[in-house]
């Protein structure tokens, strides 16, 4: 049986209490895989994980890569024969809380309060990123009950915001019951409040750590100061050739391309980026384009003297951790050797230069076109009464996506996710958008009635 928009609806709206009450007590396990005293809370959270979904029909089983590795929650519910497979995405560990001083409100206690703008958000840590990405599957699940239109599969990971180490081999080991027509992946964000969107392209990331030697020891600075170059200084003097004048991105050989014809008003870049009064852009290019398709370069952390205690040494060594974000279109493998090549010709006054990969991610790029797509267009419209998604481009790094990319090339890829501008996730004060939730609970269940054969 095929459900109409305004039956959907009504179940949506059904379900919507329950799962919230559901989300509330998922974000309450403190699943940080990032912190080895609580792993027992995120073998607690893919238990519980694995409750809900099983609750909603789902054959579920909780999967591990080796004795030990982090726990996944995979599973299926049959749909009609004939039907497509439809494979959801989310995951259940979340980033540290860190001070809990910062927040408004106890990180791990879900507390519902009226934003800057009135609107109502559910704060706490998860709670959007990505526990919501969950409990919008099981929304879905449960407004259609037993008239679930297509088949879907199920795959929770419990280590994304610790790299995914062992996802790969997840993907190899379970590919017979991970393979899918679709696959939804919300682990992102739309536009704006009120403007859906599907990500459509990431950034990359490598990261790299950067030593200058200048002395075989520290010497004093009165007494060789004026001859011999100090390390900080070399440095600092090496990181600065990796900018033009305007701020663009000096490394040769990096890839950039155009980004979709999106506006990014002025007093909301400024509001959301948090920048300083009177702080200029750097780079060329439109404002998403330096954002989402061209290369980054950040300078994320120093191993210098501090300034309190700093004696007249000259510094013999000091290093850098370089952050660079590569556009789609370009891999990880160029993107270093060009960086490296650029660091190796630059550095100054013959001093000793050690690089040591961090890690990497690959960029991504979806050609979002096809029936899958359209259904997913479609959905979003209509569940944002009227309003059509955009194709939105992310700064930042899931490599996972990459993943799934290569380990089931003929699906289609679909990634969304319940995030908006000022969800503030892995920061303090990480907020669901209530009214955003309901749309994108809503969104979903339309897709996958519109990706049934006979819809």
């Amino acid at each position: 049986m095929t459900l109409s928009s305004s039956e959907i609806r009504s179940r949506v709206d059904a379900v919507l209490p329950g799962v919230r009450q559901d989300l509330e007590d998922l974000v309450r396990i403190q699943s940080v895989s990032a912190d080895p005293e609580r792993l027992g809370e995120v073998e607690r959270s893919a238990q519980r994980t694995a409750e809900l979904f099983a609750a909603e029909g789902v054959d579920v089983e909780i999967v591990r890569a080796f004795d030990g590795a982090p726990p996944a929650v995979i599973g299926e519910k049959p749909g009609p024969e004939g039907a497509p497979t439809v494979l959801l995405y989310a995951h259940h560990d979340v980033q540290p809380e860190n001070d809990h001083a910062d927040w408004d409100s106890p990180p791990w206690e879900p507390t519902v309060r009226a934003d800057g703008c009135g609107d109502l958000r559910l704060y706490a840590r998860g709670a959007a990123d990505d526990k919501a990405g969950i409990l919008s599957h099981v929304a879905a699940l449960r407004a259609f009950g037993d008239d679930l239109p297509v088949t879907v599969r199920l795959f929770i990971e419990g280590e994304e915001e610790v790299g995914s180490d062992t996802l790969p081999a997840l993907l190899t080991q379970y590919a017979d019951r991970l393979a899918a027509d679709v696959i939804v992946i919300a682990d992102s964000g739309n536009w704006d409040i009120g403007v859906p969107a599907l990500t459509t392209s990431l950034r990359g990331l490598v990261r790299l750590d950067v030593e200058v030697r200048t002395l075989t020891h520290a010497v004093h600075s009165g007494m060789w100061g004026g001859l011999v170059p100090d390390a900080v200084m070399t440095l600092a003097r090496l990181l600065s050739t990796l900018h033009d004048d305007r701020g663009s991105v000096a490394v040769a050989g990096l890839h950039g391309g155009p980004a979709a014809d999106v506006e990014y008003p002025e007093e909301r870049l400024r509001a959301e980026s948090g920048a300083a009064p009177g702080i200029e852009w750097i780079g060329t290019g439109s404002t998403v384009e330096r954002l989402w398709t061209q290369p980054a370069i950040s300078i994320t952390g120093l191993d210098a003297p501090k300034v309190a205690g700093a004696s007249n040494t000259l510094v013999p060594a000091a290093r850098a951790r370089i952050s660079m974000r590569i556009a789609p279109g370009d891999t990880t493998a160029n993107a270093l050797a060009c960086l490296q090549a650029h660091l190796e010709k630059h550095v100054p006054w013959g001093a000793t230069l050690t690089c040591t990969v961090v890690d990497t991610g690959e960029a991504t790029r979806i050609e979002a076109s096809g029936p899958a797509y359209d259904a997913a267009r479609a959905a979003f419209t209509e569940a944002w009464d009227g309003t059509a998604p955009i194709d939105m481009g992310v700064g930042g790094s899931i490599p996972f996506i990459a993943e799934f990319l290569e380990a089931f090339p003929a699906a289609s890829v679909l990634v969304t996710g319940v995030e908006d501008p000022d969800t503030r996730a892995h920061g303090a004060n990480e907020g669901l958008h209530l009214a955003e939730f309901a749309k994108v609970v809503l969104a979903e269940t339309l897709l996958l009635r519109n990706l049934a054969p006979d819809a």
